[in-house]
């Protein structure tokens, strides 16, 4: 595997919050990475044989993420159409119980305020305690395809920072009901979002960083940015950070190009810019076989890149479409 040969670890796994893995890890890059749900209808099988192979890197931790629901409309027999909300890929909270049991890694689930008033959130984190599951990552998540802007649930979350408080509030056995006696307190450690090129719908990058200081003051332990394709975004995106007093780990999101089509979808959905000479490698590809290869050596170059500068970890997002399995990396030390 040419991404990860280069920061394998013979280090026993135990479970614990990811900020002890970065203190354990001995100015060590580890490697994370992220997993989709399997489409209703399958079974987890999927997921195992995906993972398998990465496990020889001993990765402390595998994030799976929360997809929110969708909006479709049936016919009915009368020719009026009915509005029926879908769940195309459930299953987060037992997937990563089943990793936990399987593997015996840290699982964690993504959160979202879309879709959850702040009693599903409060029952969603009673579960993963039960489960022994003390990580999250907390996320805003997107707008259902029907609506152009986020709208959240009567009761729920509108910002990021709300849901960080109401975790952070557990962790202190406060709980939406004040009248409950002798509540346990939760032991999570919470993740977010960080984006060296801004939110896409943030008006500037000062402000966008302005709200994830906010963030981190509401309980936040650590940040994971959105993928970037220039080493250089990262590099000025933590100092930006540093200068304004953030001082948690700050782990770099990568992706491996994997297909023609992602030149326009990446830039259009995550606010994204390509750099050139990676947009015309691509271009010259005749399939997306040979745009693997170039994405796969562009993640090779930014990965040797960031482990010389150091960075705790490397998370890598698949989008599922690129199995790890294939990036083969030449063995490195770690940096």
């Amino acid at each position: 595997m040419r991404i990860l040969h280069f920061i394998r670890d013979n280090s026993k796994n135990i479970f614990m919050k990811v900020v002890d893995h970065i203190k354990n890890s001995k100015d060590k890059t580890q490697f994370s990475f992220e997993i989709l749900p399997p489409l209703k209808g399958q079974d987890i099988q999927s997921i195992f044989n995906n993972i398998d192979p990465l496990m020889e890197f001993k990765p402390p931790f595998i994030d799976v993420t929360y997809h929110r629901e969708e909006y479709v409309y049936k016919e009915l027999e009368n020719g009026l159409l009915k509005k029926q909300v879908v769940k195309k890929r459930p299953g987060t909270v037992g997937i990563c119980a089943a990793i936990q049991n399987k593997y015996g890694v840290d699982a964690i689930p993504h959160i979202l305020c879309g879709g959850f008033t702040k009693e599903d959130t409060e029952n969603f984190l009673i579960d993963l305690g039960f489960l022994g599951i003390d990580n999250v990552m907390a996320l805003r998540g997107d707008a259902v395809k029907s609506e152009t802007y986020f709208i959240p649930e009567k009761e729920g979350h509108q910002y990021t920072n709300e849901l960080v408080s109401q975790i952070k509030k557990m962790n202190q056995g406060k709980y939406l009901d004040d009248e409950l006696l002798n509540t346990s307190k939760t032991n999570f450690c919470i993740g977010v979002s960080g984006y060296p090129e801004k939110h896409l719908e943030a008006p500037s990058m000062d402000s966008d960083i302005h709200f994830l200081k906010k963030k981190i003051k509401d309980g936040a332990d650590y940040i994971v940015t959105q993928m970037f394709f220039d080493n250089q975004k990262f590099f000025e995106f933590e100092a930006k950070c540093r200068a304004e007093g953030i001082t948690v780990p700050i782990i770099p999101g990568l992706k491996p190009l994997a297909t023609k089509k992602q030149l326009n979808l990446i830039p259009h959905r995550f606010n994204v810019d390509l750099p050139d000479n990676l947009i015309m490698e691509v271009v010259k590809c005749k399939d997306n076989k040979a745009v693997k290869e170039v994405g796969v050596a562009w993640c090779i170059e930014q990965s040797k890149e960031l482990l010389k500068y150091g960075v705790p970890f490397l998370h890598y997002y698949s989008m599922g479409t690129v199995s790890y399995t294939h990036l083969t990396l030449p063995t490195t030390p770690y940096v």
